[in-house]
């Protein structure tokens, strides 16, 4: 099938780029391109596994927040003054 397709520039740039990449036509580029991204479009959307995060009960906290809080001031005072 003959058309007239009308790319946006940047990806004018990129198939360009890939045609000589790969010193392949024009046609063949826009058609495997085609082929990907309409195969991806019309797939089922991949199942994601739900994020869990862990409980920590702070047992093993080292120092409390005021005091990590302070240590940051330190070092941000420190970097200030080139040290």
């Amino acid at each position: 099938m003959r058309t007239t397709l009308t790319l946006e520039d940047d990806v004018a740039v990129q198939i360009e780029r890939l045609r000589k990449s790969r010193d392949a036509a024009l046609k063949d580029i826009v058609n495997e391109a085609l082929r990907l991204g309409l195969k991806e479009m019309t797939a089922k959307p991949k199942k994601q596994e739900p994020f869990r995060t862990s409980v920590h009960h702070g047992k093993l906290l080292i120092m409390d927040v005021k005091e990590a809080l302070a240590i940051l001031d330190e070092e941000e005072d420190r970097r200030k003054l080139g040290q």
